[in-house]
């Protein structure tokens, strides 16, 4: 299949164009060469969307230099608009080069290029969460649009385990130590009944929660995940000291970065807190894998809930975690908000602000 390409007649020698998820192949090639990339780059991970959208990836190309971005182009509802989101994740641009090593005539060139993507696409605005190792912002800053959602969690797999054991608090080495004691201990699955059992814990998770039916996944999801070639998914579980799996944890490892992407605990062994015996494992494990972070990741809605602050019971090293909302056609977005009545200028913290209400339902 043929690429999508349109060389940019305003700039000699640059190139953009589009991958699909059809292009399998050439999507793979690209994120390979990326100096920098995580597991929410990948085809596989975008194979798996259930957003209902065109899932794509932006490429700005001049010779052996590239700038790439997975998007996922959605129609606006009683529109002839469009608007793009990312992936569940931390994703964002990717590039040959460390953003910082990059000229700005080439990111100027790229801005531009990109700029008239999104005109000929007809696209209002963009909503991409970003990914906190990556230094992503020096490329979007000139566009405008990046927001502070807070911070995650991280644990430095640099240090041993017994500098992170020092580093404890709240009383985190007791309970482990307990829970060891009491004859939990943490084993790795990975066939189909395992993932039988980790949907079953964690979609009891999630209903315990009340969480929205973006965070509900099935077996063939899991499946598709855990045997993946493009990155090193792994399945573990905390059995109790009847070999009953009582919580468990799907973690992701690529290119020295462990990411905590899915995890649940059965409500009647919340109280043991089996999480955290699960979370010092991953931790044992990542060291050998060659990891050199686990990103525990943030709250709810990355505020400093206690969900956050359970997390940093474990770690005080933390990472900014920003997402990127520009809004590429302001008539058309402020047309958009006044059809449907809201203020601009409102303090809810949700974007695009035209789609709160389908949000609400």
């Amino acid at each position: 299949m043929e690429l999508n390409r349109k060389e940019n007649k305003a700039r000699p020698g640059g190139v953009k164009y589009t991958i699909t998820l059809e292009q399998k192949g050439k999507w793979m090639e690209l994120i390979s060469k990326a100096c920098r990339y995580d597991f929410y780059h990948s085809w596989t991970y975008h194979s798996l969307d259930n957003s209902k959208g065109k899932v794509l990836m932006f490429v700005y190309e001049e010779g052996p230099d590239f700038i790439a971005i997975p998007l996922i182009k959605r129609s606006i509802p009683d529109a002839e608009y469009y608007d793009m989101s990312s992936v569940y994740g931390y994703s964002g641009p990717v590039s040959n080069q460390e953003f910082e090593d990059l000229s700005p005539g080439f990111t100027g060139r790229f801005k531009n290029a990109f700029l008239d993507f999104l005109r000929e696409e007809k696209v209002v605005t963009i909503f991409s969460r970003l990914n906190p190792f990556f230094n992503q912002t020096l490329l979007l800053e000139p566009f405008g649009g990046l927001v502070a959602n807070g911070k995650v969690v991280v644990f430095d797999l640099g240090l041993s385990i017994e500098v992170q054991r020092q580093n404890y608090h709240g009383g985190v080495l007791r309970k482990i130590r307990k829970l060891r004691e009491k004859g939990y201990y943490v084993k790795e699955g990975g066939t189909d009944e395992d993932i039988k059992n980790f949907v079953s814990i964690y979609t009891s998770n999630m209903l315990r929660v009340d969480a929205s039916e973006t965070y509900y996944f099935d077996e063939p999801y899991f499946k598709t995940l855990l045997r993946a070639d493009e990155f090193d998914a792994r399945l573990l579980f905390v059995y109790d000291k009847d070999d009953y799996p009582v919580c468990g944890a799907v973690v992701v490892h690529t290119n020295g970065i462990m990411q905590a992407h899915l995890l649940g605990t059965r409500t009647a062994w919340l109280a043991d807190s089996p999480a955290k015996l699960l979370t010092e494992e991953i931790t044992i494990m990542g060291r050998k894998l060659g990891a050199k972070y686990y990103n525990l990741g943030g709250g709810l809605g990355f505020k400093e809930d206690s969900l956050f602050l359970w997390k940093t019971n474990f770690s005080s090293l933390t990472f900014e975690y920003q997402t990127w909302r520009f809004v590429a056609d302001p008539e058309t977005y402020n047309a958009l908000l006044l059809q449907q009545e809201i203020d601009p200028h409102t303090e809810v913290d949700f974007f695009p602000l035209y789609r709160l209400q389908a949000h609400k339902v």
